[in-house]
């Protein structure tokens, strides 16, 4: 067994240790976006300072505890807050909890973020459904010796968000009259918030959205079997002509006014696949 598959089965039994159960469903809160978190019924959590080989969150917005409980009646593992390449981090520790769910049994997981909107139809506080994804800027956590006990040395990345999750969440969203865009998140390293040139050369590539996380966790989860679903808020636009002055605050504070919509979507899609 490598050193990373004996880490990653240290964690998890550490974790099991302390919790008899599980959840075939995982959620992960990006940034401003841990309010769905209180809609959790807490059985069970963790700081991730307390768990072994875990990262620890060191951005606002990113509370940094694992929870086990119920979400609207189903049972889900919550991540609340996540890791960035940007923060020192290397792509296989940002990928590593997502790693230690696969392994808990979680074979759902659902992902949100904050990202800057590109597409010029899109406004603050809108949400978007992520059907596809560019992570060409960012570093694949899958270089190196593949791990043959997780996936296969090469992925399909056809579908990298469950075609099926996206149309039940199309139907929540209808159901509970909130509007949806559905495209593309371009992945970026970060931290620096884009110039406009490449917020143009984003557009020019495809993207609807830019933001700096979920491509990295979204590639270990499809390489381990799990489906994925991912929804963006869109908490700033990237392509402004008057004033183009973005601040992490902003961000944080767009993410808290979405969030409501978000979590009545993620509280029903769970209740339809958990």
């Amino acid at each position: 067994m490598t050193q990373l598959m004996t880490q990653l089965h240290e964690t998890a039994n550490f974790i099991k240790s302390k919790v008899n159960d599980t959840a075939t469903t995982a959620i992960i809160l990006g940034s401003g976006l841990g309010n769905l978190a209180t809609n959790i019924q807490v059985d069970f959590e963790l700081p991730y300072s307390s768990i072994p080989h875990f990262p620890v969150s060191t951005v606002e917005g990113h509370k940094g505890r694992l929870i086990l409980g119920k979400l609207n009646g189903k049972k889900v593992w919550v991540m609340e807050g996540r890791f960035h390449f940007y923060e020192g981090y290397t792509s296989e520790q940002v990928v590593y909890p997502v790693r230690v769910l696969r392994l808990l049994g979680v074979e759902n997981l659902l992902l949100s973020n904050a990202a800057g909107g590109v597409n010029p139809n899109y406004a603050v506080g809108d949400l978007m459904i992520l059907k596809d994804q560019i992570s060409l800027f960012t570093i694949n956590p899958l270089i190196g010796k593949n791990e043959d006990a997780l996936g296969t040395r090469f992925p399909d990345m056809s579908e990298p968000y469950a075609n099926l999750f996206i149309q039940k969440a199309k139907e929540i969203a209808i159901a509970h009259n909130i509007h949806l865009h559905e495209g593309v998140y371009v992945g970026v390293t970060g931290p620096t918030f884009e110039t406009r040139a490449e917020y143009k050369l984003i557009k020019a590539v495809g993207g609807d959205v830019v933001g700096m996380s979920t491509v990295q966790e979204n590639i270990a989860a499809v390489h381990c079997g799990m489906k994925v679903f991912a929804i963006s808020v869109v908490t700033d636009l990237g392509i402004r002509e008057d004033n183009n002055v973005i601040t992490h605050q902003e961000v944080l504070e767009a993410a808290n006014a979405a969030e409501p919509k978000l979590t009545l979507i993620f509280s029903e899609l769970v209740k339809e696949i958990a």
